[in-house]
């Protein structure tokens, strides 16, 4: 006790003072010298020996595990100063220290990681239309460091448009929407690259400008930019994420006949009738759900370059947005399809 008491009163006197812990440290290791050397000169049942109590071999088995736990302390320090100075294998070279701050939140998820950062990095995706779908879309693939986002519409903005284009704004009304798009997208994100393609989609070039990319996100507002972008797809092995949306309702699925998945046409494979899927134009859209099919656009972007969870390869999600509903359809290629039907991979009668 007399010993612990002496311990306390230095490191108390010690924090008061302001006396570095090195020194305190110091003192304490003279301080058990002191007792250990006592118990080893004075001879058995000295009155000092008895008021620091217990032996020189119960001194010296504190003293042993002491070290040891200070041994220890000062391994794990070491560790893991040199884990913070070392750079992470995945991300050596690839991202700049305002990167790594910037995607922290997908770092840590574990289905994505530094890994899966870099895919993104790396990816190249092209999305058809700047509009309602287009926007959203846009936006979060820029955000998530999708390495070079590709944009193609012949539109221009106008003031109708900004009830639910978001990525547009009224300063820009009458500017080429790629133009519009590809400043907001770099505004989010300098970090990433934007090829603006201020043109309207036409069969003949749409193979070669699709074969530039990895993936291909459709946002069109029109059944037979939908047929277009679904065949130039397929001629290119592209994955192709589309989305359409009328008044309240909104649905989105992966076509990829290349791995096992229907192509657009295997479901749809004839244009409707005139009236019976009008353009928003005609039959109006609420603002918000682009916001949530756009999204949902992005995010199935990400999971398919990442590789993270299950896609909505072969399954169609429908999205109810009036009754805030949702429900999936289990899709099949289609064994005739005019489209897909040459390409390898199971197919059935749709």
């Amino acid at each position: 006790m007399t010993v612990l008491a002496v311990a306390a009163g230095l490191l108390a006197l010690g924090l008061v003072l302001r006396v570095p812990g090195r020194v305190l440290g110091l003192m304490l290791v003279l301080l058990w010298v002191a007792v250990l050397l006592a118990h080893l000169v004075l001879p058995a049942g000295h009155a000092i020996a008895r008021t620091l109590g217990g032996d020189a071999g119960s001194w010296g088995a504190v003293g042993v595990v002491a070290a040891l736990v200070l041994g220890y302390r000062h391994v794990l320090a070491l560790l893991r100063s040199r884990a913070k100075e070392a750079p992470q294998p995945v991300e050596q070279g690839v991202f700049s220290e305002a990167e790594l701050d910037r995607y922290a939140r997908h770092i840590v998820l574990r289905e994505v990681g530094g890994m899966g950062q870099r895919r993104l990095k790396q990816a190249r995706v092209l999305v058809i239309g700047a509009g309602g779908l287009g926007s959203p879309a846009l936006l979060y693939l820029a955000a998530a460091g999708v390495g070079t986002i590709g944009v193609i519409d012949d539109d221009r903005v106008s003031r109708s448009n900004l009830q639910r284009q978001v990525i547009h704004t009224d300063a820009r009304i009458g500017v080429a929407k790629v133009r519009s798009a590809a400043a907001q997208m770099i505004a989010l994100n300098p970090h990433v690259a934007v090829e603006p393609h201020e043109r309207r989609l036409i069969a003949a070039e749409a193979p070669a400008l699709f074969a530039g990319y990895d993936l291909i996100l459709d946002g069109s507002d029109n059944f037979d930019t939908r047929l277009l972008v679904n065949a130039a797809a397929v001629a290119t092995g592209k994955p192709l994420i589309s989305a359409a949306i009328s008044q309240w309702e909104g649905q989105i699925s992966l076509y990829d006949p290349a791995r096992g998945a229907p192509c657009y046409a295997c479901i749809f494979p004839e244009r409707p009738a005139d009236g019976l899927a009008p353009a928003c134009a005609e039959a109006g859209v609420v603002g918000a759900l682009p916001g949530v099919l756009g999204t949902m656009m992005a995010l199935e972007a990400i999971k398919e370059i990442t590789g993270a969870g299950a896609s909505l390869r072969g399954r169609l999600l429908i999205h109810d947005g009036l009754y805030g509903e949702s429900r999936q359809i289990t899709l099949k290629r289609a064994a005739g399809c005019a489209v897909c039907g040459g390409i390898g991979g199971p197919a059935a009668a749709g």
